[in-house]
C-alpha cells in the first residue's frame, strides 16, 4: 500500500512538471524547430504514461482490489473512478470540450488573419476519425463492465457465500475462503490490466490524430484537469466540506 501510495504521488509529481514544459512549449513563438518539438514533447508524455501504467501494473499485482477504491485518492477523485482509473472516453469528451472553447477564440484569430493551429481547427477528417475512435472505445468500455459485474455477481454463488452464513467463526473456513478470494483478485487483477491497456491505447490513438501542436495542446489540458481534480478534492476531504 505504501508503495502504491508512493508510485501515485511520485505520477503527480511528474505530471505538474509535465503540465509546465507543456504550457511553455505552447508559448514559444513560431520558428522552424516548433513541430520537432512538439512531436518529441507528445513522445516524452506518452513514455511517462506508460511508464507509470507499467509501474503500477506491478504493485497493482499484490493487492488489486485496493486500486479500485485507493485511500490515496480524495473522496472526489474515487467517486469518478471506473475501473480503477478514469473512462477512456472522458479522455475524449475532455477534447470535445477543447475544441468546443478553442473555436470561440478562432473565430476572432480569423476576422485578426491569424491562425494558431490549435485545437480549435480541427479537419473534418479529424472529426470523424475522433467520433469513430469514441464509438469504439464505448463498445469497449461496456464489455469490461460487464465483465466486472458478472465478477461481482459470481461472489453471490461462490462455496464462500455458504460458507459465510453457515459457519458461526468464519475463522474456522479461512483457508477455503482466502484460496477463493485469492481467485477472485487474481479475475480484478486481468480487468485492471484490460481497463489500464483501454486508456493507455485510447489516449495514443487519440494523440495520433492530432498534430503536434494540438497534441501539445491537449495534454496540456488533459494533465491540468486530472491536477485539478486531486488539488479539489484533497482540499474539500481536508475542510470536510460535504455543501448539500
Amino acid at each position: 500500500m505504501e508503495n502504491s501510495e508512493r508510485c501515485f504521488l511520485d505520477w503527480m509529481t511528474l505530471q505538474q512538471e509535465d503540465s509546465e514544459e507543456l504550457l511553455e512549449a505552447l508559448n514559444i513563438t513560431e520558428d522552424g524547430d516548433q513541430h520537432t518539438l512538439f512531436s518529441e514533447l507528445v513522445e516524452k508524455m506518452m513514455t511517462h504514461f506508460q511508464d507509470y501504467t507499467d509501474k503500477r501494473t506491478q504493485l497493482a499485482g499484490v493487492g488489486p482490489c485496493a486500486y479500485f477504491a485507493p485511500p490515496w485518492n480524495s473522496s472526489l477523485e474515487n467517486s469518478l473512478l471506473w475501473l480503477a482509473g478514469y473512462r477512456p472516453s472522458i479522455y475524449i469528451r475532455l477534447l470535445y470540450s477543447l475544441y468546443g472553447s478553442r473555436l470561440e477564440t478562432l473565430i476572432s484569430e480569423y476576422l485578426q488573419g491569424a491562425r494558431t493551429g490549435n485545437l480549435g481547427e480541427l479537419s473534418w477528417q479529424q472529426m470523424k476519425n475522433i467520433n469513430d475512435l469514441h464509438f469504439r472505445i464505448i463498445r469497449q468500455e461496456e464489455q469490461l463492465t460487464n465483465k466486472l459485474a458478472s465478477l461481482q455477481e459470481d461472489m453471490a454463488d461462490d462455496p464462500i457465500s455458504v460458507i459465510a452464513t453457515e459457519q458461526r467463526e468464519p475463522v474456522e473456513s479461512y483457508g477455503q475462503v482466502d484460496r477463493n478470494i485469492q481467485n477472485y483478485e487474481e479475475a480484478m487483477f486481468s480487468i485492471l490490466q484490460e481497463a489500464d491497456n483501454l486508456r493507455l491505447a485510447t489516449l495514443k490513438e487519440l494523440v495520433s490524430i492530432l498534430s503536434p501542436l494540438q497534441a501539445v495542446d491537449y495534454l496540456a489540458a488533459h494533465k491540468k484537469f486530472h491536477l485539478c481534480l486531486h488539488e479539489w478534492g484533497q482540499r474539500r476531504d481536508e475542510n470536510g466540506c460535504l455543501d448539500i
